[in-house]
């Protein structure tokens, strides 16, 4: 057969469109595969990246397919967000036009890879029907306490005139524009994730046995769950005073209530509203407040990167247990977001807070006891050991001592137990034109009131112009101009956007609604019911926390809201490595980007594919080697003349395995093999190097042997399991040659793998001298017979002291 391979490519890819060969069927009693790979941003043009994620997604569909499942594997658009906004600027053109002219383009890209999308159930979400009933989602939301506004001191970047999520927040920059970011006092809006914190920790149990390790690691890590105790520090007198009486105690959480006795200072986050309200009445000295300011200009992640700073407040607290004086200190390690913003400092136990005491001369008391580790003041030592200097505490085991301390609080009203979490509430609210609008709207008679659903999609204007100077929503002379849907008088919208990762956090759950329903609801249940959960989701580390994290919340809280019953969206998650070349990740700064176009242009897309998923492992980096694509294109090339050596057949062919040649039966076996492999990689690794190895010698082996029929048998074999890395050729060929018959489910015959002989290695006195090749059953006595004369010029003069005979492996003669 001759590989013309553009003339192949196309004639398919238009045979897939017209035939809607992805489409999933609606008869719901077909046992069913979810596979997602994660949507794409509609940058402009696909990279290395994109053709490695959507390639083994295709692969693992497409190989599904074959099996007999109704297979469910869609492609969208994750299509707002700032980039939009920043080429709009720059090429002085609308987000919308450049958002989908870019979906357009890169649509024709990813067709060019053949890829097996469902083509009818494709959409942007920034397609007004996608942000109405996201819009009606966030009003179901609200109404039922899970969203709520509120200040707060948040990450601002003046360039991109938007609030950052701390995770954009790089070395003190924006992550965008790389501007220096700044901390503002916003009004936004947040999504009570933390109501979920216990249940998405729970949950990461079921995950165990689908996600990797690494991933659910940095989930527990981010959401933190802590058990301690929370008690009040009460100002002393003065300190009462010096604050106008406006102040009288506040709270601290600990971890370590058994280390209360070694508290020597306590410490606040330089934005609580003690540290505010000195520097707002100017209570401390310029040099201070100065310094103040400057603390508070740092961003949480920041402040966990830079070195330990602080300043003593002059002012003190009481000891709840011992009533002496405790100075109060600021100090930029607090957190605002985690225990209140403040913390009782415990240096002999504490590392962050020993080294902070030792840089300001702060008093070191020991409060624990280790055997293992003496305290000479010159570390903080860390590990549980036994209370001392405790008062009546003293001599109790720290986890004793941690229960005792805490009843003690809760008995004497002093405090209580509480869990803690890490995790914050999830602030929604971005200051940009490109994204879906908050439907709320600020009414003088009636606050804040949600849009009427009637009136949902709250739309973009399309007449703004971007000029990256403030939110163009709010300068519009009438887009926020409105009626208040609950007394119909002059109201104004609200004009912040959503956050993007809102529309990635159930897009997943969209996808699974019939087209038809689309208009008329969100998620149809029942159709979700039989999808969810996505079997196999694909996509980079990257998304670790956030969007995953994300997705698990939107998940539950449609769950709670009866739209759908899946506690967990994605059973399976398949995190891919990086594309490389010359050792770097792709980049175009660097200049060592391969462009997909101009490889699809000169080799095809299925050396692309197959190139993409011999060169690694899925997990693994991908170093680009530019003369492995020419090695996968002559594979295809040297496949597909070969099949000319096959005869047409509608079933695969029945051979008799003992009459044929030596050759011939190595040949099956091989062949099978990589069948064999072929059903295990789907079952979890999706090693597709190795599968491709071993049809690479099933080829080799076909090559060495003449029987029409195994060539048949192996040209019916191969293009199966070869369809899911390199569709095109594999349908061309099973057209030709098997009228398409081939593409199901193949069964293992085991007879192939009996060996009609054995090869058997040979030792003198445990060193090998030679092999021998045995037909199998011989009779242990004429094996020893046929291997000493293997190796008579070694036995010579020599006595045989001992014959071992290790089955199917080798012959170890003994002699002296």
């Amino acid at each position: 057969m001759e590989y013309n391979v553009s003339q192949i490519e196309k004639k398919w890819q238009q045979y897939w469109q017209q035939n809607d060969s992805f489409e999933p069927s609606d008869d719901f009693s077909k046992k069913k595969k979810y596979i997602l790979s994660m949507f794409p941003y509609p940058s402009g043009k696909i990279h290395m990246g994109h053709v490695r994620n959507y390639s083994i997604g295709d692969a693992i569909a497409r190989f599904n397919r074959k099996e007999g499942y109704n297979v469910l594997h869609p492609i969208g658009w994750d299509s707002f967000g700032m980039p939009a906004e920043n080429a709009a600027i720059k090429n002085k053109t609308h987000p919308k036009k450049w958002t989908y002219e870019n979906i357009d383009y890169m649509k024709k890209e990813l067709n060019s890879l053949g890829l097996s999308f469902s083509q009818k159930r494709e959409f942007a979400t920034s397609d007004p029907l996608y942000t109405k009933h996201e819009q009606k989602i966030f009003i179901d939301m609200f109404e039922k306490g899970l969203v709520y506004q509120k200040s707060a001191s948040l990450n601002w970047c003046e360039t991109c005139q938007t609030v950052l999520a701390n995770e954009q927040v790089e070395d003190g920059k924006c992550w965008r524009c790389d501007s220096e970011v700044k901390q503002k006092d916003m009004a936004g809006y947040y999504l009570k994730i933390t109501q979920y914190a216990q249940e998405l920790l729970d949950d990461l149990k079921t995950l165990q046995k689908g996600w990797p390790q690494q991933v659910l690691t940095m989930q527990e890590n981010w959401i933190g769950r802590s058990e301690g105790l929370e008690f009040e520090f009460s100002l002393s007198d003065e300190s009462k005073e010096k604050l106008d009486k406006k102040f009288d105690k506040f709270k601290v959480f600990t971890t370590r209530p058994d280390t209360i006795y070694g508290v020597s200072y306590s410490a606040l986050a330089p934005e609580h509203s003690i540290v505010k309200y000195l520097v707002e009445h100017k209570l401390l000295s310029d040099e201070k407040i100065a310094k103040i300011k400057e603390m508070q200009s740092l961003s949480s992640r920041d402040k966990t990167m830079v070195d330990k700073e602080g300043l003593y407040l002059e002012l003190d607290v009481i000891h709840p247990l011992t009533g002496k004086k405790v100075p109060l200190w600021v100090a930029n390690f607090v957190l605002i977001e985690y225990g209140g913003g403040a913390v009782m400092a415990v240096p002999a136990h504490d590392e962050r807070d020993f080294e902070f005491a030792k840089k300001y001369d702060l008093p070191i008391i020991q409060s624990i006891e280790n055997p293992k580790q003496e305290f000479d003041g010159s570390c903080a030592i860390t590990e549980y050991g036994v209370m001392v200097n405790s008062g009546e505490f003293s001599g109790l085991k720290s986890e004793e001592g941690k229960k005792a301390v805490i009843a003690y609080f809760e008995e004497h009203g002093l405090g209580k137990k509480v869990v803690n979490f890490k995790l914050r509430d999830w602030g929604i609210s971005r200051q940009r034109y490109w994204g879906a609008p908050i439907p709320m709207i600020h009414c003088k008679k009636c606050g804040l009131v949600p849009e009427a659903i009637e009136n949902l999609p709250v739309a973009l204007p399309d007449d703004i112009e971007i000029t990256g100077e403030g939110n163009p929503l709010q300068t519009h002379p009438t887009w926020k101009h409105t009626k208040c849907p609950k007394c119909g008088g002059e109201a104004l919208r609200e004009t912040d956007t959503m956050d993007t990762f809102v529309q990635s956090s159930w897009y997943f759950l969209r996808y699974t609604t019939n087209p038809a329903k689309w208009q008329d609801e969100a998620i149809d249940k029942k159709d979700s019911d039989y999808w969810m959960n996505v079997d196999q989701y694909v996509g980079g580390i990257e998304h670790a926390i956030l969007h995953l994290l994300y997705s698990r919340f939107f998940t539950k809280v449609l769950r709670d809201m009866g739209l759908q019953s899946s506690d967990e969206p994605f059973k399976n998650l398949l995190t891919q490595g990086m594309v490389l070349k010359d050792g770097s990740k792709m980049s175009k700064s660097k200049g060592n980007t391969v462009d997909p176009d101009e490889i699809i242009k000169k080799y095809g897309a299925d050396t692309a594919r197959l190139f993409i998923l011999f060169a690694a492992p899925p997990q693994k980096e991908l170093e680009w080697n530019d003369s492995a694509v020419e090695g996968a294109f002559k594979f295809i090339k040297r496949f597909a003349t070969r099949a000319d050596m096959a005869s047409k057949c509608d079933t695969i062919p029945k051979i008799e395995q003992q009459k044929l040649s030596k050759e011939s039966k190595y040949a099956r076996k091989k062949v099978y093999e990589a069948l064999k492999k072929s059903n295990e990689i789907y079952e979890g690794s999706y090693t597709f190097n190795t599968l491709i190895a071993a049809s690479m010698e099933a080829l080799n082996a076909l090559n060495q042997q003449n029987e029409s029929a195994v060539w048949s048998e192996g040209y019916y074999i191969l293009s199966n399991i070869l369809e899911p890395i390199i569709p095109h050729i594999c349908w061309e060929i099973s057209s030709e040659l098997f009228g398409l018959k081939n593409f199901g489910k193949i069964e293992i015959i085991n007879e192939v793998f009996k060996e009609d002989s054995i090869t058997l290695a040979i030792t003198v006195n445990g060193k090998k001298r030679s092999q021998i090749e045995v037909e199998t059953g011989l009779q242990k006595d004429d094996i020893l017979n046929q291997a000493k004369e293997e190796v008579a010029k070694w036995l010579e003069g020599k006595s045989i002291i001992k014959e071992i005979y290790v089955p199917n492996k080798l012959i170890n003669l003994v002699v002296k």
